[in-house]
């Protein structure tokens, strides 16, 4: 379902179209997005799951390039961890929501060091460039990584097509009870 309101921009007052869609994302639960954007630069996104959630910590190992397509669904109020690059992503005042894969993800952290890239010393140069290297062998399945999303609202999620797991799961057990 979507909804579009008109209201101010709480920038420059000029009125604009809010968007409130609902989608229902499949082994997850429906989420609403909301979405906005003004012409004077002002924008808000976010998202929400719409069913009562706990604090909510999802992980993964990408160890591969299958891992790459995972679903990653993170609220405003989500903090991202990938501890073997030592990056961590705070929600802020002006966090946004977004719904991604784990590329999409890296993606972020690659445009962010793009832009400590531009006014970094050596020191940090030589940091930025390294984890930047360490992300395009994760991408190539060369590296392994975790992937953390830790929301204390319960509206962030690392989903994993349940099938997939399964799959996962028959083949450890094939594993354990051969000789």
């Amino acid at each position: 379902m979507r909804n579009v309101l008109h209201a101010p921009c709480p920038i420059c007052k000029q009125e604009i179209e809010y968007i409130y869609q609902t989608e229902e994302i499949p082994y997850f639960s429906e989420i609403l997005i909301e979405s906005a954007v003004c012409p004077c630069g002002w924008r808000m996104a976010d998202t929400f799951i719409l069913r009562n959630g706990q604090p909510e910590r999802s992980e993964i190992r990408v160890s591969g390039e299958d891992d790459l397509s995972v679903r990653v669904v993170r609220s405003s109020a989500g903090t991202i961890e990938v501890p073997e690059l030592g990056i961590t992503v705070n929600p802020g005042p002006a966090s946004e929501g977004f719904i991604t894969n784990v590329e999409g993800v890296l993606d972020r952290i690659e445009d962010a060091l793009d832009i400590a890239l531009k006014t970094a010393d050596s020191e940090e140069r030589d940091r930025a460039l390294s984890i930047k290297a360490q992300i395009e062998a994760v991408k190539r399945g060369e590296e392994s990584i975790t992937l953390v999303i830790d929301d204390p609202s319960g509206n962030s999620a690392i989903i994993r097509n349940p099938k997939d797991a399964d799959a996962d799961q028959e083949e450890e057990q094939a594993g354990q009870t051969s000789p």
